[in-house]
């Protein structure tokens, strides 16, 4: 019997909790198996964990028994809006275990990540994805709701929104990632394809 069987099956239950400092190394193993790179997706939460930012990281795993099988984390960013910078929140990354992936644990984390973003006053909640991934999980089209990405870099549909109930009708404007992002070139997709690591 797989993993896959004993979830499926209702034998194992799902968790979804705040990350400790004790899942560091499990979730790094997460993003290099579901991204297969074990150097930047990894370097890009160590240091998204680290910076120095008006809003506190949220980060979450999703555990079946003890071990950590998937991870979202959210960070701050910000909206250059006509009248100030807003804090918003970025999701991302996203990654599940090869083995879970298809059984709904991202989609679980999606949505605890922004019913906490929401419970914080968060207003906006961005990510470069899969539309047809996110277009079910509360996100949309960035670009048609009148926001600019941050590069050129996007294929058709990955810059995604997701409006939360802080968010007013005067917030648009130019979604601008943190310095981590850019350091580690974590923006826009260079010849790759256009996926995520959770489906």
């Amino acid at each position: 019997m797989t993993p896959r069987d004993d979830l499926q099956g209702g034998r194992v239950e799902l968790l979804v909790r705040q990350e400790r400092a004790e899942d560091h190394e499990a979730v790094r193993e997460v993003h290099a198996q579901a991204f297969g790179d074990s150097e930047r997706v990894p370097a890009l939460v160590d240091a998204l964990r680290a910076a120095q930012t008006p809003l506190a990281p949220a980060s979450l795993v999703a555990t079946i028994g003890d071990r950590v099988v998937g991870h979202v984390m959210l960070s701050a960013c910000r909206l250059d809006a006509l009248p100030r910078l807003v804090d918003v929140l970025s999701l991302s990354p996203l990654g599940v275990l090869p083995e879970f992936q298809g059984q709904g644990i991202g989609t679980r984390l999606v949505a605890h990540a922004l019913a906490g973003a929401d419970s914080r006053g968060i207003p906006l909640v961005f990510l470069e994805g899969s539309p047809h991934y996110y277009g079910k999980r509360g996100f949309a089209d960035a670009t048609k709701l009148g926001f600019r990405p941050p590069t050129l870099r996007y294929p058709p549909g990955a810059f995604q929104v997701a409006k939360l109930s802080s968010y007013e009708e005067w917030m648009t404007g130019t979604f601008v990632y943190s310095d981590a992002f850019w350091a580690l070139d974590c923006v826009g997709l260079r010849g790759e394809g256009l996926e995520t690591a959770a489906t």
